[in-house]
């Protein structure tokens, strides 16, 4: 399966070595990096929805996306190193990915029609959803894909330097999450099914 931007992972966590020891010296729960994450991507979507000059949002964009993606990269690395992880902790983590995507999300209600708005909501958390449950079957996760996660917060980017393209970029959004979402179903299929 083609992973995506999703292949860069271990290159990014090493680049973010040094912040997660600085975390760990500091005594920095993993659940608060992973609330931070959520403030990020809300703050992604109060950017989209109110800055109205598009390079100034895109920069915006970019960074707070790219700060929800350190955080969501952080929260259990942390853990895992100061020996904090717990299943309640995977939850929180999982609750938190969703939610700082949702809410980065949100701000295209200012930009496109609201079922175009909701249905990139629907369909983008779609391949985590099957990432998840393929996880509750006792397969390996499968992340990556054309439009992983990475993927959308890049075209999330280019929706606020392009707002006028709203509503393309986001169906786009939700039509590559769908095309990722069955190309993950399909590898689940494959290991459980053999």
């Amino acid at each position: 399966m083609n992973r995506g931007l999703y292949a860069l992972k271990p290159w990014y966590a090493d680049r973010l070595g040094g912040a997660r020891r600085a975390l760990a010296a500091r005594g920095v729960a993993p659940g608060a990096v992973t609330a931070a994450g959520v403030g990020f991507g809300a703050l992604a979507g109060l950017a989209l929805a109110a800055v109205r000059h598009p390079p100034v949002a895109a920069v915006l964009v970019a960074a707070l996306l790219a700060l929800r993606l350190a955080a969501a990269n952080l929260d259990g690395a942390l853990a895992r190193e100061t020996g904090a992880t717990t299943r309640w902790g995977a939850v929180l983590n999982e609750l938190g990915d969703r939610a700082a995507e949702l809410a980065a999300l949100a701000g295209c209600f200012a930009l496109a029609p609201p079922w175009v708005v909701l249905l990139a909501m629907l369909v983008g958390s779609a391949p985590s959803w099957v990432s998840l449950a393929g996880a509750a079957a006792g397969a390996a996760r499968i992340n990556g894909g054309p439009v992983g996660k990475t993927e959308r917060c890049l075209l999330l980017v280019v929706l606020a330097a392009l707002p006028a393209h709203a509503g393309a970029l986001l169906i786009a959004l939700a039509a590559g999450s769908a095309l990722t979402a069955a190309l993950r179903l399909r590898a689940l299929h494959r290991a459980l099914a053999g």
